[in-house]
């Protein structure tokens, strides 16, 4: 009896074992993430595909419409053919994916595009989808005032110094590749707001993000499209999105809030002196910055601003502002530099504009701090876009460059 119950101890054991060296069945991981890198197989599996594609958030045709989209836009070929078939799987239509390459070559090239197609292909051939063919339905109508409002915003910020790109923006990229009926205007929209997400572009975002939303796309659904990508395009593209799409919800939501008998005859608002002083944002200043009396003006107007003292050595990060930044340069010294261009040493009642989309920064020099008086305009919402900081030996680069001057 002992050997027998012996051996059915060591049978259920090498029974357990075997099971345990089996791959679970529910894994989407390959055998070899786990053998390299357990930990990512762990979270492959058991939070993007175990928890985030179940989120009801975002449908699942759109979590692989935003999916595709990335990897297109990233140029991620070895990934599109297992997401292709997964979004043919969740009901996307084979010329609903070829559109969406067709819109993304515009908005992250040609050869993305073109390295999508080829990888698309394989899986079309596998499941015996032949030649697409157009829709022959009639072209998307554009709101008119909406379209009014963008071609003279081209034309006054794009055609003075690229025409040709003026004319292409809206007789091609609106005037055609935006009325294609082969895809929805709200998918069109969503699969746009995703690659700029990918290729880390949210200066470009609050326009697509309301023309989504214009659409139908509701702000829930938005929010989770930057959620979805922290996965696909990695957590600092997705959290660099999320203050501009904060932007857009808040402006919607004021521009959608019904007026209260005040609002016909409204009061002048002050902000007195010291009632809302704030330190600068760690991710967006380098150094002791003091910001005081910060104020954005309410709907229909859009221009704010605030008085910025920098600490010696002090400056912000790089960034952008849509409709261009004037600064007044209120005492001490300071330096503003764009972008591949010298610095620029300022002083008290000197003036810099910025103009619209130029990456620049600005700050105090080495050892003087400066305070200046900041204004820009928003569009849609936004009136700035935050990037990375300053390095220190691009900063300190404008004293050595300020000290030469000197000689």
């Amino acid at each position: 009896m002992k050997t027998i119950a012996a051996s059915l101890a060591l049978s259920t054991l090498a029974l357990a074992g075997a099971e345990a060296q089996e791959p679970r069945r529910d894994r989407v991981a390959p055998a070899a993430v786990y053998e390299v890198a357990p930990g990512l197989g762990h979270f492959t599996d058991d939070v993007l595909f175990g928890e985030v594609w179940k989120r009801t958030e975002l449908a699942p045709r759109d979590r692989s419409l935003v999916t595709v989209s990335a990897l297109v836009a990233t140029g991620k070929t070895g990934q599109i053919p297992g997401h292709v078939r997964r979004a043919l799987d969740n009901g996307v239509k084979p010329g609903e994916i070829g559109e969406l390459i067709t819109q993304l070559a515009f908005y992250t090239g040609w050869p993305n595009a073109v390295s999508a197609v080829t990888e698309v292909k394989k899986v079309f051939d596998e499941r015996g989808i032949g030649a697409l063919a157009a829709s022959g339905a009639d072209p998307v109508t554009l709101d008119p005032a909406a379209e009014a409002a963008r071609t003279a915003l081209v034309n006054t910020t794009v055609a003075p110094t690229a025409p040709a790109l003026a004319d292409l923006t809206n007789r091609v990229l609106f005037g055609d590749l935006w009325r294609r009926p082969e895809l929805s205007p709200r998918d069109r929209s969503l699969v746009t707001m995703a690659a700029l997400i990918a290729i880390g572009q949210p200066e470009q975002l609050p326009f697509h993000a309301n023309r989504a939303m214009d659409s139908g796309l509701s702000r829930t659904e938005a929010a989770e499209v930057a959620t979805h990508l922290g996965f696909y395009v990695g957590w600092p593209r997705a959290m660099s999105a999320v203050p501009v799409l904060e932007r857009v919800f808040a402006r919607r939501e004021a521009s959608t809030r019904p007026e209260s008998p005040a609002d016909t005859g409204a009061e002048l608002k002050v902000v007195r002196a010291g009632e809302a002083p704030s330190a600068g944002a760690a991710e967006r200043f380098a150094g002791q910055v003091r910001i005081t009396t910060p104020y954005r003006v309410d709907a229909p107007a859009r221009v704010g601003g605030g008085t910025v003292a920098f600490a010696a050595g002090a400056r912000t990060a790089w960034h952008t502002h849509p409709l261009g930044q004037t600064l007044y340069i209120v005492s001490g010294r300071g330096w503003v530099q764009k972008e591949g261009s010298p610095v620029v040493e300022v002083g008290p009642g000197d003036v810099v504009w910025i103009p619209p989309n130029v990456r620049h920064w600005h700050g105090a020099t080495v050892d003087t701090p400066m305070t200046h008086f900041a204004v820009a305009e928003a569009l849609n919402g936004s009136a700035v876009t935050w990037m990375e900081l300053v390095p220190d030996d691009v900063y300190r680069a404008g004293a050595k460059q300020t000290k030469a001057k000197a000689r």
